[in-house]
């Protein structure tokens, strides 16, 4: 009996001496904070970190989409092959996060990256670069459905995305050949194209083969889009064709607030295109001067 007290006195020292320890690691450890420097740079500055494998091997692209507006299953699919067969990522991971509606009317630069900033869990870790795409339920600001000038999507930062799902939607509907997934796949390959690097806008070109248009200060300069006829990266599906007009209309929010666009991407054009290689049973893709800059900077 006394050998058996002994014990079981034993036992509940060790016990408690056990939980002291651990409430006191409990007490000392700190979480490990987040370095996000890397995930907010430029557009096009991580173009050979995407493009190759040297620094990451691993994509994770978090899709943060407002309740109802979650993209179709086989545009990402679409989008995850065409990330395959551009860059040396064979290792690619899609989490999904529905959020709740910012409820606005719609949205600017500013307020997408704020809305990024509120909701952002991903970002670059050990071997993994971590892409954030949101799919908004508000149209970009200055859009005119009716005239077709509408943006689809946009990026403004080396791993940021925004896509106006509302708009795809709204757009798709009005054709009778081209549906959601079409227009998902064409805006997600388009702006990723920018991420690349594309064009010229961190990836280097091989061969002269960027457009110009017409800058805030009236003079021609590069606008970072591809002069090749057919190319996903061609210039009309930013400005929705050469009238001053929607040059003027897709340009104007560029820069906002400090945060610099990529590109906005027209819709109008962008139906056009689809329907065009929909009749033709060809699909729109980067040209072969895109493909040479994308090659020579790490990728595929």
């Amino acid at each position: 009996m006394y050998i058996f007290k002994k014990i079981f006195f034993i036992g509940i020292l060790a016990f408690a001496v056990s939980c002291s320890k651990s409430s006191d690691s409990e007490e000392t450890s700190a979480p490990t904070a987040v370095d996000k420097k890397s995930n907010l740079l430029a557009t096009g500055d991580s173009a050979n970190d995407i493009l190759s494998n040297d620094t990451y091997d691993k994509l994770l692209i978090e899709i943060g989409y407002v309740t109802g507006f979650r993209p179709t299953t086989l545009a990402i699919s679409q989008f995850t092959d065409y990330l395959k067969k551009h860059t040396f990522k064979e290792n690619i991971e899609v989490v999904y996060k529905e959020l709740s509606s910012p409820t606005e009317d719609e949205l600017t630069l500013k307020e997408i990256a704020n809305l990024e900033t509120k909701n952002r869990t991903a970002f670059n870790s050990g071997s993994t670069l971590a892409i954030y795409i949101y799919f908004a339920d508000a149209p970009a600001e200055g859009d005119d459905l009716e005239e077709g000038l509408v943006t689809l999507g946009a990026v403004y930062r080396n791993t940021s995305m925004v896509i106006h799902e509302v708009t795809i939607r709204k757009l798709a509907a009005r054709s009778f050949s081209i549906n959601n997934e079409d227009v998902e796949t064409a805006t997600l390959n388009h702006e990723f194209g920018h991420l690349f690097g594309l064009v010229d806008l961190g990836t280097p070109m091989v061969n002269d083969h960027e457009s110009q248009s017409e800058n805030s200060d009236g003079e021609l300069a590069g606008d970072n889009h591809c002069t090749v006829s057919g190319c996903l990266m061609r210039a009309e599906l930013q400005f929705g064709g050469p009238t001053g007009k929607a040059l003027h209309s897709s340009s104007k929010a560029i820069y906002e607030d400090g945060i610099k666009s990529g590109c906005k991407l027209s819709g109008a054009t962008v139906i056009n295109l689809l329907e065009q290689r929909k009749t033709a049973r060809t699909t729109l893709g980067l040209d072969a001067e895109c493909i040479l800059d994308i090659k020579a900077n790490g990728g595929r």
